[in-house]
């Protein structure tokens, strides 16, 4: 049985038990396609398998290991944060900290290291937290029956988040941003 508090586990046993494939089968028939780019593998398990875009694209990135959990593993979170916060996007770093010291008083939460960025989980995602461009941070949240605003900006549904904040200075992790954290958080829970 798949183990329901990891969801990209289950989805991949749900895309064995569809396929009728199991995830090996699947990674040699990449491996035999000859084809080495991300779009085009994704496209032919589309076509020649009739898999959903979500499904093919998860076996591409675990076949190929190029998700961000993968760029991760085996790094700690302080050398995780070094390489994204590194060069120009250096001095965003202590927008995150400010972030994160917010969040910490919360409660429990895990911190799942991803290669551009930090997923923030209870027992589901509730926020995401990485620079966006050199000169900003987006604080992707979780939130359900609420109104976008200037500030709390609506994403396309079907995204990893539906709302996102960018911050351009740690001043920006205020009242009003702590108390949406705070939604996200306990909707998780």
């Amino acid at each position: 049985m798949p183990d329901r508090s990891n969801p990209v586990a289950t989805q991949l046993a749900n895309i064995e038990t569809r396929t009728g494939r199991s995830l090996a089968q699947l990674a040699a028939l990449v491996q035999a396609s000859g084809l080495t780019r991300h779009g085009e593998i994704r496209d032919m398990l589309k076509r020649d398998l009739g898999m959903g875009h979500g499904d093919a694209n998860l076996v591409v990135h675990h076949v190929l290991q190029s998700d961000g959990a993968s760029a991760a593993a085996g790094k700690g979170q302080d050398e995780v944060l070094d390489e994204i916060y590194s060069g120009a996007k250096a001095a965003l770093r202590p927008i995150h900290d400010a972030v994160m010291a917010a969040i910490a008083g919360l409660g429990d939460f895990e911190i799942a290291p991803k290669k551009g960025y930090v997923s923030l989980r209870r027992n589901k995602q509730f926020a995401m937290v990485g620079p966006a461009t050199n000169g900003r941070v987006d604080l992707g949240l979780n939130l359900k029956d609420l109104a976008g605003t200037a500030r709390l900006e609506a994403q396309k549904p079907g995204g990893m988040c539906q709302f996102k904040v960018k911050l351009t200075t740690p001043a920006e992790v205020d009242g009003e941003l702590l108390a949406w954290i705070r939604r996200a958080y306990d909707a998780a829970g």
